[in-house]
């Protein structure tokens, strides 16, 4: 990657809603921290055992993404935070890929996939594991970052855009016995092949950038992926508001506007609207979220198929 360079515009869109960002804030190195937690981790997967080195080689992964699009949550140091972590559903997620034959984790909008890689580190499969963002540089800035090639990580990544009927259609929910074998994850260059196929699905700070109508679109998009196992779940973490609608965020000299579900709304989403009632288990949590020195409501929730 450090032969990628790519311009900062003035102007950036951010998402595929209402979001753009203009004049954007340089990058401040003083914000960097991370948890006893996250430190053990990034240290035990880079191998960096050093804390002044890791805090460098972080500091490295985070100026090149920032190059390939000038993000909150990279700013923000929102990458580093393991959000699959703060599912109350994780247990279940590990105890999926430890116990289910061919168990499918499809990690959206990842980022730097470091859901993925903490999700492989405490147990679960990596070539069960696939990672797809619409920006393939930060597939490849996921290596940088945990210091690996296609060759030594087992996972997979799959770049493009959701939106892309080609790269992911809304399908018919499967229901019944499992559908079929699930394709060789090495083979894929979009999400379709995997209607039906997929144990977990994980969408973290990611659902948030699109507007009301496309919400709905993805939400149906993943339900067709979702597997017909019992168990088989889909999880995410999102801003939220007492009241659905419009949210103004602040960025620099930008306002986002951002479409926030209540979280009401999204358990009627899930729960009657992509799924015939009482066919899923929908679970919402929400707690205080600081980033860009502006306090959010975010929504940790899971969909669990009954």
């Amino acid at each position: 990657m450090d032969s990628v360079e790519i311009s900062q515009a003035d102007t950036f869109p951010f998402g595929r809603g209402l979001i753009q960002i203009v004049d954007v804030p340089p990058l401040d190195p003083s914000i960097y921290s991370l948890t006893p937690d996250e430190a053990e981790f990034f240290k035990a997967a880079t191998g960096i055992d050093d804390d002044d080195i890791s805090r460098t080689h972080i500091l490295r992964a985070q100026e090149k993404a920032y190059k390939v699009a000038p993000y909150p949550c990279i700013f923000d140091f929102a990458f580093v935070r393991m959000w699959i972590t703060k599912q109350p559903v994780y247990q279940d997620i590990l105890d999926i890929g430890r116990e289910r034959p061919g168990a499918i984790f499809l990690d959206l909008g990842c980022c730097f996939s470091v859901d993925s890689r903490k999700l492989a580190f405490d147990g679960f499969p990596a070539r069960g594991i696939i990672s797809s963002d619409i920006k393939e540089e930060f597939l490849e800035l996921s290596h940088f970052l945990f210091r690996t090639s296609n060759d030594t990580w087992a996972g997979h990544s799959i770049p493009g855009d959701v939106l892309d009927p080609e790269m992911l259609s809304v399908a018919p929910i499967a229901r019944g016995p499992k559908v079929g074998s699930p394709p060789d994850l090495s083979t894929l260059t979009s999400l379709n092949p995997l209607h039906g196929h997929c144990s977990v699905i994980n969408v973290s700070c990611f659902l948030h950038l699109f507007t009301e109508e496309q919400q709905l679109h993805l939400a149906r998009a993943l339900a067709g992926l979702l597997s017909p196992e019992p168990g088989s779940l889909i999880c995410g973490t999102q801003f939220s508001q007492k009241e659905t609608g419009n949210v103004t965020t602040f960025f620099g000299s930008s306002k986002p506007i951002l479409f926030c579900h209540s979280p009401e709304s999204w358990m009627e989403l899930w729960d009657g609207i992509v799924f015939e009632k009482g066919e899923v288990e929908v679970k919402v949590d929400t707690r205080p979220f600081l980033i860009t020195g502006q306090t959010l409501d975010n929504m940790v929730w899971s969909v669990k198929r009954l």
